[in-house]
């Protein structure tokens, strides 16, 4: 069947904007064409710098004839009713028909609508998807007012080897392309897909993104391993580079020995950053004095001009690194803490200084919970954000921490304090590692809730999928920071602490406390979930007041594997019918069922046998509660699944003797009782 193949070709397109121009480009036209009824075998979208393309294949010659049936207007109902009808359904009288609709007769006609040929049903789709692409900035050039976020040079539009006449941005569409912009400067014609991408390959032009991202990932390897020495793993960088090139060319370049002394974060971060380079590590895992750069053009001298080049502007731009390491070294970290006064944390919530000071506060507080020296504590939280007012940390805000961790070590400072500075962000993101050090826990779990109290307490919270002040991220920082250490705290009580520190008027920190506590819940909910557990068992072991984290999630396993079993799951059933009954007794008798059972009531030696279970069962939970053995209460649970089976099996609940009954009403309140305070057991589903 034939094939649509649409390819703009533009100015160069950032790296970052290129993935999903070419998904959004494929989504807005696909839809259009299922809009217009049609229906394909195959879309692929592909992007270079300089170029989206988008094939379609299998798709029909035209749409499809529709045929439809309308209900016109009453018979006997005004001309002016009828004619209108007929008008809009493009049908006389005669093609009509009467038929009862079963609340009198009407008019029904029958409305064929031809197909539509697909080329014109492209044409449509194409251009609304040009006007509609949602780049993040856009541009326009020249006189005219088209928006897109590069000057376009070119459109080719091509359905069954015919030009579709697309226009756009003043331009028409047509078969011919360009290949490389340096490599070869003939233009080619193209009749479908598989002539425009062998042309493009014979023009230097890789049109596949993934096989680009592919050639470069092996050429990088292999060029490292000729050196005995290995690529540093970087994803984002792999996938920058892969949107700056169109025939990709690995180099190799040297880093000047002088330079090496420079902390190879600073190294790293200012070939990756400024140049692209990708870093080199020798064996031990070591920084190598050799880089990666991916040129987008081969010459005749093999590169050497090239490298030349870049090792030139790589030295420059390590100079300038040198000289930042040497001169923020003459001054200690503890020095420029005062200078933190002068910059603002955020409007509302005074200076960085300000947040130092309560972070040091809290991770008094948090120490001996992670089991830190408080006094290590308060020093690096005292020193944690020093390192913002350095030249190094201006040029490089990314090694914020990272450079506070060498300066603290060169000012001699602990080894822990210096680790908790470098940590103290830590993690930045669900792929992040969680610091283990006890005095980086303490200080970045400080820092953290710090940033949550601060926020809240202004009303700045995440709403809907906006979270610019990144309070999620926080959160669940916390969240893992607390989980992956088993650090255990009460936590209200700190963030009791950490949003007084602030003293807002209006709400009070108390009510911002309970704010941020149920966030932080709420986003633990979240966490569980994406490691498998189930909504509902988190809503029942969440039902009883808790705020240890660590004993919360304990409880949630627990009863995870407390349910799988078969007396978890006979016991839910008991419970629930014991539940079901109560309730519905409850509301005949317009009172609750609750308090002591009397045990001379007790006629059945079921009764007394199950009496006698909730009794052990309770004292038995209780206990292993009190030492945290969450199992060990859910198998005491299990001790009432057979008396509690034996009571329904034998013993007849609603009893003619009034006081017999509400003494067996109270048996059945007993058993949710001792199982409610083991879990809320009304929440679990299935």
């Amino acid at each position: 069947m034939p094939e649509l193949l649409l390819e703009i070709l533009s100015e160069e397109i950032p790296a970052r904007m290129q993935a999903r121009g070419a998904e959004d480009l494929k989504r807005l036209v696909t839809d259009g064409l299922k809009a217009a009824g049609l229906t394909w075998t195959r879309a692929d979208a592909y992007v270079t710098p300089r170029r989206l393309a988008l094939v379609v294949d299998g798709l029909p010659p035209a749409t499809p004839d529709v045929a439809e049936e309308r209900r016109g207007p009453r018979v006997g109902a005004p001309q002016a009713a009828i004619d209108g009808f007929l008008k809009s359904a493009g049908v006389t009288l005669a093609q009509c028909e009467k038929r009862d609709a079963g609340k009198g007769e009407f008019w029904f006609a029958k409305v064929e609508t031809k197909g539509r040929a697909t080329v014109d049903a492209a044409k449509t789709a194409i251009e609304a998807a040009m006007v509609a692409l949602p780049w993040p900035k856009s541009m326009r050039w020249g006189t005219g007012r088209t928006i897109w976020v590069r000057p376009i040079h070119s459109i080719v539009a091509l359905f069954d080897r015919a030009v579709v006449g697309v226009e756009f941005a003043g331009l028409l569409a047509g078969n011919t392309t360009r290949g490389h912009r340096f490599l070869t400067a003939k233009s080619f014609s193209v009749t479908a897909y598989a002539d425009y991408a062998h042309g493009l390959r014979e023009a230097h032009v890789i049109l596949d993104q993934n096989e680009r991202r592919t050639m470069i990932d092996t050429a990088t390897h292999q060029a490292a391993a000729k050196l005995g020495l290995t690529v540093r793993p970087d994803p984002g960088l792999l996938d920058e580079v892969t949107g700056l090139v169109e025939w990709p060319v690995v180099l190799t370049g040297a880093i000047d020995n002088e330079f090496m002394g420079v902390p190879q974060e600073v190294l790293i971060t200012a070939m990756r950053a400024h140049q692209k380079y990708f870093a080199l590590l020798d064996p031990a895992g070591r920084l190598a004095p050799h880089f990666l750069t991916v040129a987008n053009i081969h010459t005749k001298d093999g590169g050497r001009e090239i490298v030349a080049g870049n090792e030139r502007v790589l030295r420059a731009r390590l100079s300038d690194a040198r000289f930042f390491w040497d001169q923020d070294k003459k001054a200690r970290l503890d020095s420029r803490v005062l200078k933190l006064a002068g910059r603002v944390f955020f409007e509302g919530l005074g200076t960085i200084a300000d947040k130092v000071e309560r972070v040091r506060e809290l991770a008094r507080l948090f120490a001996p919970h992670t089991g830190a020296d408080a006094g290590l504590c308060d020093r690096a939280a005292l020193l944690a954000k020093a390192d913002l007012t350095t030249e190094m940390v201006g040029e490089f805000p990314e090694l914020q921490g990272l450079m506070g961790r060498y300066y603290a070590l060169n000012d001699g400072e602990d080894a822990a304090v210096a680790q908790a500075i470098a940590e103290h962000y830590k993690p930045q993101g669900p792929d992040d590692s969680v610091p283990g050090a006890p005095v980086s826990i303490a200080v970045a779990l400080a820092d953290k809730l710090d940033t949550l109290a601060g926020f809240f307490s202004i009303g700045e919270k995440p709403t809907g999928s906006k979270d610019p002040f990144a309070l999620r991220r926080a959160g669940i920082g916390i969240i893992r920071l607390i989980l992956e250490n088993k650090v255990r705290i009460m936590l209200w009580t700190v963030i009791c602490r950490a949003t007084a520190l602030y003293g807002k008027e209006g709400k009070s920190s108390t009510s911002v406390a309970k704010e941020v506590l149920d966030f932080l819940i709420d986003r633990l909910k979240v966490h569980l979930r994406e490691q498998g557990a189930r909504h509902d068992l988190i809503a029942a072991a969440m039902g009883r007041a808790e705020d240890d984290l660590v004993r919360l999630v304990a409880r949630v396993g627990a009863l995870g594997d407390f349910l799988a079993t078969e007396d978890g799951k006979n016991l839910l059933t008991a419970y629930r019918r014991a539940a079901n009954i109560l309730r519905i007794e409850e509301a005949k008798d317009k009172t609750r069922h609750t308090g002591d059972v009397d045990p001379a009531l007790l006629a059945a030696p079921e009764e007394r046998a199950l009496a006698q279970a909730i009794a052990e069962t309770s004292e038995n939970s209780s206990a292993a509660r009190s030492a945290e053995d969450f199992a060990g209460a859910m198998t005491a649970l299990a001790g009432l699944r057979a008396p509690v089976d034996a009571f329904f099996d034998k013993v007849t609940v609603n009893a003619d003797d009034t006081n017999l009954r509400v003494n067996r009403l109270k048996l059945l309140s007993g058993i949710t009782k001792a199982m409610d305070r083991v879990a809320d057991f009304s929440k679990v589903e299935g």
